[in-house]
Formats: C-alpha cells, structure tokens, sequence
C-alpha cells in the first residue's frame, strides 16, 4: 500500500509539474511583451488588472495536474484514460501556443484563432475526464470559465485594434 501511495505521490508531483512547465514557457513569449506591445494595446474596461493574471493562471495550473493525474491514476493500459490523457496533452500545447500567438506574435487575431481551438481542446478534455474521472472533469471546469473569459477579453482586443 505505502508503495502506491509513493508512485501517486510521484505522478501527482510529474502531472502538476507539467503544467506548470507550460505555463512558464508561455510566461516567456508573455512577460517579455507586457511591459512594451501590450501596454500599448487598447483594452476593454472588463480588462482585469496585470498581477491577477499570475495567481489565476498558477492555480489553475495546479488544478489541471491534479485532474490530469487524477486520470493517469486509472492507468495507461485504461483507454478511455489514454485517451483522456492524449487530448488533455493537446489543449495544454494549445495553451502554450496561444501565449506565443497572441504575445509571442503580438496578434490578437492569431491569439483569438488559437483559443477558440483551445476552448474545443478543453471541452473535449473535460468531457474524456469525466468518462474516467468525474472530480478531474470539474477540477477542469475554472479552467474552461476563464479560457472564456480571456476569449472575451481577446476578441474585444481584437476589435479595438481594428
């Protein structure tokens, strides 16, 4: 028993980890644009404060390892848990590109493609989840509701830039 705990506690640690990796690569192409392109950028008025974003985004970093290691716990040899696991690696490279499409790029419109595609990759995510998981699939559930508010928030970028 203590053995299983000790490979969960190493799967828990590897699937948060991945996460948060992702969200620092994206961090990259992010922060090196905030202080410069984006500060000239047109914002709406529901356009939340800078140093919100970090927190936000860390937690729901760890939320999304939770969940997905909530779902390797069933096993690879699991398919609907592989499978939950190949989509769920999907929307996370979604995630990081669209920190460089919308940052990296310094296009709202590459930006607002990509998380339009990214939305879907999530709503697939949680719904392969809740087929092996149904506490990983709502652990996703803050992700998808701040995903739509950030495609919000990127659309109405866009359209003030036009």
């Amino acid at each position: 028993m203590k053995h299983i705990k000790a490979v969960d506690t190493v799967k828990l640690a590897i699937s948060i980890g991945v996460c948060l990796a992702a969200g620092f690569i994206g961090s990259i192409f992010t922060n090196a644009s905030i202080p410069t392109w984006y500060m000239t950028l047109e914002k709406p008025s529901f356009n939340p404060p800078n140093w919100l974003f970090g927190p936000v985004w860390t937690a729901l970093y760890i939320l999304m390892g939770i969940a997905a290691f909530l779902v390797w716990r069933a096993g690879l040899g699991e398919p609907k848990a592989r499978t939950a696991l190949i989509i769920f690696i999907i929307q996370l490279i979604l995630n990081v590109l669209w920190s460089v499409a919308f940052f990296g790029f310094r296009s709202p419109i590459a930006g607002l493609v990509v998380i339009v595609i990214l939305w879907v990759a999530i709503l697939l995510t949680i719904l392969s989840f809740v087929k092996v998981s149904i506490i990983a699939g709502i652990l996703l559930i803050p992700y998808i509701l701040w995903v739509s508010f950030a495609s919000i928030l990127n659309a109405a970028i866009y359209v003030l830039s036009l």
